[in-house]
């Protein structure tokens, strides 16, 4: 994406906010969205209202919103002394802005604040970039795990997990 195709808004317009239950409808669309990447190689949506509520039941979300309402989100759940981060979604046209840092920035912080020594999350090994991605904020790689075998794959896939340390 060229310089002048990015949305002009600026980080100081997106405000960072604990999702209620009244977000659910707007998280999922938001959520099927952001991973339409994955449409290549995972069947269908990527979730629904009723499986945003179970992921609220056990953790919460963080959601990115403008003026023009839901621009990003990530999924946050506490496991004893480490945290566990998914679904990191950015609205296509917010994408490529550094809202996805932001996001990882403000999930990291919340994890420091409940006394988290590190952070865990998995990816699809089919999303090749996002490896990369998530190195450059610090993350390790430290295994793999078979695919969820209720997920419709197109083509094989496995997780790959990250973590990182707290300072």
């Amino acid at each position: 994406m060229t310089e002048a195709a990015k949305p002009a808004s600026t980080h100081e317009s997106i405000q960072i906010r604990v999702a209620q239950a009244a977000d659910v409808e707007a998280l999922a669309a938001l959520i099927n969205s952001a991973f339409r990447v994955e449409l290549p190689f995972i069947e269908g949506a990527r979730t629904n209202p009723g499986g945003v509520r179970t992921y609220m039941e056990k953790g919460r979300f963080l959601l990115a919103e403008d003026s023009g309402g839901l621009a990003g989100c990530v999924y946050l759940e506490l496991h004893g002394d480490r945290g566990y981060l998914g679904l990191l979604g950015v609205e296509p046209s917010h994408q490529g802005t550094g809202l996805g840092r932001k996001l990882m920035e403000a999930a990291e912080s919340y994890f420091r604040e409940a006394r988290c020594i590190a952070v865990d999350l998995r990816i699809v090994s089919a999303r090749t970039p996002l490896p990369a991605f998530y190195r450059h904020l610090g993350y390790l790689e430290t295994g793999t795990a078979p695919f969820a075998p209720e997920v419709p794959a197109k083509v094989p896939c496995h997780y790959i997990l990250m973590s990182k340390t707290l300072a």
